[in-house]
């Protein structure tokens, strides 16, 4: 390995990766505050439409231009409305029935999710023991943490909604690594871009049409406006460029760990910001899902994991099971990323 191809161990990368955690894990007490003023449609789409732009803000700076190939924009339908303009509506529906936390915990799933899609449906994956018994650890913690001995009906249609919004990145992301990733010379940012872009059209006719037209700005408020842009523009844009500089300079494995802490970021802001309560069966259940995560990724039968990288939402942040898979934003994947959701 040259000089100049070694990995940099200087701790350069520290600062953009705790930031990720911060924003990323962030993303859940801004959604709860939106939801108070916005109809969740108008959620995804106000974020989407603010991440749109710092994207392509990104890109002009860098001068750098999206991907002209007709494929490409025809596969990232997939990913722009099941990888982002869904979930992120789903996460905004879940928080308008159960806590930030919850929803920080649930995304902490999405790894669970591409497993068995990599597997069965994409074939990017191998089967593995391994694999199967990180997914029944983290399926474990997933009972735990829906606490369905005691689940109240509201507080459990909630938790589902979250769920299937971790299920809609776990479609997602093997789908980019079987269609996309080495199929296109485009950059994760143009990638990104695209993703948004479409998303963003995805999520504002679907608010017309399930809501109307939002509610003026005027009467948004400060609070609510602020959580749009911080859930756009941090989210979907400036993580995604600190998550990349990260991987430059300190590797996919330094960054693939953003992974655990968004959701120990998610539940103390979710206490400390919203005065949110905490049941024991919460961090309980998010301890068994992260295990099973790190389980199915081979964290503890080897030093080196593959990448990931939000939505922004997702993510953000996403992983598969044998490999650590990039999520952009909120939620993406190793095209994109090269979610993230929420």
């Amino acid at each position: 390995m040259t000089p100049s191809n070694a990995p940099d161990k200087r701790s350069s990368w520290l600062p953009g990766f705790l930031a990720n955690a911060v924003i990323w894990g962030s993303s859940f007490i801004f959604i709860k505050i939106a939801v108070e003023v916005l109809h969740p449609t108008w959620v995804a789409a106000g974020r989407l439409g603010a991440g749109a732009l710092a994207l392509l803000a990104i890109l002009m700076v860098t001068k750098t231009r999206l991907p002209a190939q007709r494929r490409v924009w025809l596969h990232m339908l997939v990913p722009g409305v099941l990888g982002t303009a869904v979930p992120f509506a789903l996460f905004a529906y879940g928080e308008e029935r159960v806590s930030s936390i919850v929803a920080g915990i649930w995304n902490a799933t999405t790894a669970l999710w591409v497993l068995p899609f990599a597997v069965f449906v994409y074939r990017t994956e191998k089967f593995t023991v391994r694999a199967a018994a990180g997914l029944g650890l983290g399926f474990a913690g997933v009972l735990v943490v829906l606490g369905f001995w005691q689940a109240q009906a509201s507080d459990l249609v909630g938790q589902l909604m979250c769920g299937a919004a971790a299920l809609c990145y776990g479609i997602t992301i093997p789908y980019i690594k079987r269609f996309i990733t080495g199929s296109t010379t485009a950059s994760g940012v143009s990638l990104a871009a695209v993703q948004v872009i479409i998303g963003t059209v995805a999520s504002t006719l679907a608010a017309l049409v399930l809501s109307g037209p939002p509610p003026a700005p005027s009467s948004w408020g400060w609070d609510v406006l602020g959580s749009i842009l911080a859930l756009g523009v941090f989210g979907s844009g400036i993580a995604f460029a600190l998550n990349m500089r990260v991987i430059k300079v300190a590797g996919a494995s330094t960054a693939a760990f953003v992974t655990y802490l968004v959701p120990v970021v998610a539940v103390l802001l979710g206490i400390v910001v919203l005065g949110e309560s905490l049941t024991w069966n919460l961090p309980v259940g998010a301890a068994i899902v992260l295990l099973g995560v790190a389980t199915a990724q081979g964290l503890f039968t080897r030093r080196r994991v593959a990448a990931v990288q939000p939505p922004w939402e997702a993510a953000q942040s996403s992983n598969s099971s044998a490999d650590h898979v990039l999520t952009t934003r909120s939620g993406s994947s190793p095209a994109a990323s090269a979610r993230s959701h929420p």
